[in-house]
């Protein structure tokens, strides 16, 4: 009886099979894919050890504002004054605790991923030597902005043609000292913020990386190129050097911006634990990055998995929304600090994302870290002195 059962089972099992998979493989052969992925190499992640040790010192963040205000991205403070811009497309301003918006780049409305190239999304921002705000916009590109009156002024338009091609995700900005530059990235010349999955899973270089704004003559320079998916960007102290976040591949670029190595480029970190978002600088002559994703070893780590199967993600994205799929990342918050040669000082972690998930950025002011992220509905903030 056993032989004929299993027969049975064996049988009943195959024909299941086949009737799921036939319908799902022409589904997949007949549906447009969204996307046209390249295999990207990457090493093993390094393993979480040492001061890159799971901990859950993240979680002693306490939130602030919650509920007032969503996805902020990047925090600047002007004295105690704190500013940050949100996924609704404004830009705010908190002052003794009570939040006011002063400006929006864009017009409602405001909310859905689909209203964001209207409404705009403020990303990096930063204080130029006259306190006033320097910010780049995904869709509207880089502004300066009154932190009083909240009166906008453009300063390079997404529209306009830059060696040829227009920008198409503007990231992050960081301002030399004296006001006179900004650095900025624009993350890809395809796609466009809302569609950032989309971006991390081709793995396409087509980042411009790295620009130059020169405030006195308008000029914009493309001094780097090809990179997949550039991000976050952090002027050294010394202001030698930039360095580039490049999140797809889990490392920072460094580019020389003075000095004997001006125009020359070269890796200062390589294989990071997760995928780095924004970067400031730490009191310590070093960098606070946020980790948009965790790498886990030991462990699972999907991106890794998918990133040499072009034909898996394919399937994925013609069967799933950009929504479905995020659900899909795990909500593993990592921030770690670097010395100022690139190698990791301390780290914080909240392995579940339980108080902050999806940290996009660390801004250090007064002996507390600022969490912003593209998500959460709140300000992270951890003392220094307690973790």
């Amino acid at each position: 009886g056993s032989t004929y059962s299993s027969k049975v089972f064996r049988v009943t099992f195959l024909t299941l099979a086949v009737s799921v998979a036939v319908p799902l493989l022409g589904v997949t052969i007949l549906l447009d894919c969204p996307i046209d992925p390249q295999p990207i190499s990457l090493k093993e992640p390094p393993l979480l050890t040492g001061v890159l040790e799971p901990n859950t010192k993240l979680r002693k963040a306490e939130r602030l504002w919650e509920n007032q205000l969503v996805g902020p991205e990047s925090i600047v403070n002007i004295g105690d004054v704190l500013f940050t811009g949100t996924a609704d497309g404004k830009i705010i301003k908190i002052e003794d605790g009570e939040i006011k918006t002063i400006a929006r780049i864009g017009h409602g409305p405001c909310g859905g991923f689909e209203d964001e190239p209207t409404c705009g999304r403020p990303l990096g921002m930063r204080v130029g030597p006259n306190n006033t705000l320097f910010v780049a916009d995904a869709y509207y590109g880089l502004c300066e902005v009154d932190p009083d009156t909240g009166e906008i002024k453009p300063l390079v338009s997404t529209k306009t043609l830059i060696e040829g091609q227009k920008l198409s995700f503007v990231n992050d900005l960081t301002v030399t000292r004296d006001g006179r530059k900004i650095y900025f990235t624009d993350s890809s010349s395809k796609w466009q913020r809302k569609d950032y999955l989309f971006l991390v899973m081709e793995g396409t270089d087509d980042g411009r990386h790295l620009l130059e704004y020169d405030t006195v003559t308008k000029e914009v320079k493309v001094l780097m190129v090809g990179l997949r998916f550039p991000n976050g960007v952090q002027l050294s102290p010394a202001e030698d050097f930039v360095l580039v976040q490049e999140t797809t591949m889990a490392r920072i670029r460094r580019y020389y911006v003075s000095g004997l190595m001006k125009g020359g480029a070269d890796m200062f970190v390589e294989n990071m634990p997760g995928l780095p978002d924004n970067i400031r600088l730490s009191s310590s002559g070093g960098y606070w990055v946020a980790m948009a994703a965790v790498r886990p070893n030991p462990g699972f780590s999907l991106l890794d998995f998918l990133s040499e199967k072009p034909w898996i993600k394919k399937m994925i994205f013609k069967l799933l929304s950009l929504q479905t799929v995020m659900k899909f990342v795990p909500k593993y918050s990592l921030v770690v600090e670097l010395s100022e040669t690139g190698s990791y000082k301390r780290s914080f972690h909240d392995p579940s994302g339980v108080t902050v998930a999806y940290v996009s950025e660390a801004h250090e002011h007064n002996g507390h870290l600022y969490l912003g992220s593209f998500s959460s509905p709140f300000i992270g903030r951890l003392d220094l002195q307690h973790v």
